[in-house]
């Protein structure tokens, strides 16, 4: 079985451009870094970027990121990269014949980016933007006469943005290539 052993991908020159909508706190975020967060929760890239994968073994392997367009299949052999081409599989991927390694290097990313993925980006901005009026806090109460404010947040909030805001769940679909 073919087995993706390393990846190393490039950062795009730019990332997709933000979605109209956005608060003026989420807005005065920093959008690489909210596309970054999303880019490392799926597979999917529209932005163009250069990706190396280094396979062991040997059968089927498809890219784990999409859209890619391999440019090279390289196999080690006699202590160097040696140019190769695989066979294609079924599935649309390569079929290894031996134990390699391989290394496959390929642009990624293109293309529009869809409605609920631009909708995930708002979800995780506007979440991310919310103000934490007691950071490091978990809990929090304020009882004034009859009026009382409570406030319940898990110190990992911020880790766990992704899943909180429901963007994961509108990301679901691009989890895998």
């Amino acid at each position: 079985m073919a087995v993706t052993i390393k990846q190393t991908e490039a950062v795009p020159s730019s990332y997709p451009s933000v979605p109209a909508g956005l608060s003026s706190a989420a807005a005065a975020l920093d959008s690489d870094m909210i596309w970054a967060r999303i880019e490392a929760f799926i597979a999917w890239r529209w932005t163009a970027r250069d990706v190396t994968w280094i396979v062991e073994g040997d059968g089927e392997w498809t890219a784990p990121l999409t859209p890619a367009t391999v440019s090279t299949v390289e196999v080690w052999e006699s202590n160097a990269w040696t140019v190769t081409t695989p066979p294609a599989s079924p599935l649309g991927g390569y079929d290894l014949p031996g134990e390699g390694p391989y290394r496959f290097t390929a642009s990624v990313g293109s293309g529009t980016v869809p409605a609920e993925v631009n909708e995930a980006f708002k979800r995780l901005a506007e979440y991310m933007a919310e103000s934490n009026d007691r950071p490091g806090t978990a809990s929090y109460a304020l009882k004034l006469g009859e009026m009382t404010e409570e406030i319940e947040r898990t110190p990992s909030w911020l880790a766990r943005a992704m899943q909180y805001s429901g963007a994961g769940d509108l990301l679901r679909k691009y989890r895998r290539a």
